[in-house]
């Protein structure tokens, strides 16, 4: 997401985060979670599999970009609901970004929207502009 030279965003004093692991952002409608090979390089060494052994049971393409599959009914395949995420330290890059996306700031009422549904969004440590932009600059287009 670029802003206009000269134009600071609405956000520019930062916005507030802290991850609470409830994972509601990692269940519900299916979607995507978009992974590039590094990503998937570091998924697999963290579970001790290799690319290919990782690739075959966790990763689907769609179109010419690889995503992560889902469990039935759209949650991540590595959520699990007394662990949480199961590969939080090697998350790919979008989760990381979280809720850091373009849809999500890019208007005021988008941040509202998100606040309204993850528990973590406007709580928490103050991200600097700054921290926000190279987050949304991790987020896949």
């Amino acid at each position: 997401m670029s802003v206009p030279q000269g134009k600071s965003p609405w956000y520019r004093d930062g916005l507030a985060f802290a991850c609470t692991r409830c994972g509601d952002c990692c269940t519900g409608a299916p979607g995507y979670v978009w992974v590039t090979p590094e990503e998937i390089g570091r998924l697999a060494e963290f579970r001790g599999e290799t690319i290919e052994q990782f690739s075959a049971r966790f990763v689907r393409l769609v179109g010419e970009r690889s995503s992560l599959i889902e469990k039935p009914g759209g949650d991540c395949i590595f959520w699990d609901k007394e662990q949480g995420c199961t590969v939080y330290s090697a998350r790919p890059d979008q989760c990381r970004a979280w809720p850091f996306w373009p849809e999500n700031v890019a208007r005021r009422r988008d941040w509202d929207r998100v606040c309204a549904v993850c528990p973590g969004a406007g709580h928490g440590r103050l991200y600097s502009l700054a921290e926000i932009q190279s987050s949304l600059a991790m987020v896949p287009k």
